[in-house]
């Protein structure tokens, strides 16, 4: 009697075990298929924060996309908390372009972080361009796109006041960093989707 006690004892617990086990691997199944579904996005302000360590990396973000450039919609410019808070996305040859309902809908951007740098030698090669432009058109400049300059924080109107302005933002960082250039953002996008219009 005493076998049959303990046989069936063991097999209660066998049960008990095996119960366990599985319920743990329905846990584990479940957090990971939260973790799939958990975005994979960081939003305008984040990708801003923390661009310097991303340059080169794939990345995804997500904002409002206030601005189409009216060429060809290659650029998409993504808003986040507000409107000093931009980053500019450029389509990819094999993404074509951005649709039209993109403006002010909620859009994903994946793609490559590109740092562009303004230095004094683009300010001199900016410079040179100028002049060689004001002599071919006597003197008609281009003010430049107002949504990028907007995305760079600038105010001035004319190249030459573009120019002064980046100097002034050059001495001051690097009075302030050490550094003597500008950092300005973009991602070479490879994919976007609309989230939410």
């Amino acid at each position: 009697m005493n076998n049959k006690l303990s046989l069936v004892l063991l097999a209660a617990l066998l049960s008990l075990a095996l119960i366990g086990c599985n319920k743990q691997k329905q846990d584990q199944d479940q957090t990971a298929a939260a973790e799939m579904e958990a975005p994979t996005y960081m939003d305008v302000d984040a990708l801003l924060a923390s661009a310097d360590s991303l340059v080169g990396q794939t990345v995804t973000v997500q904002g409002i996309c206030t601005h189409l450039c009216k060429h060809g919609a290659k650029k998409a410019f993504l808003m986040g908390s507000d409107d000093t808070k931009v980053i500019r996305a450029e389509a990819s040859e094999e993404m074509g372009a951005f649709a039209q309902e993109c403006i002010n809908s909620i859009v994903s951007v994946t793609g490559q972080l590109v740092e562009d740098r303004i230095d004094e030698a683009y300010l001199q090669n900016w410079e040179e361009q100028l002049k060689a432009q004001a002599a071919k058109e006597h003197g008609e400049g281009k003010a430049g796109c107002a949504n990028e300059k907007k995305a760079r924080g600038e105010t001035a109107d004319t190249p030459e006041a573009r120019i002064a302005d980046f100097r002034k933002q050059i001495a001051e960082r690097e009075a302030k960093e050490g550094k003597a250039y500008l950092s300005f953002y973009h991602i070479d996008a490879t994919s976007y989707k609309i989230e939410q219009q």
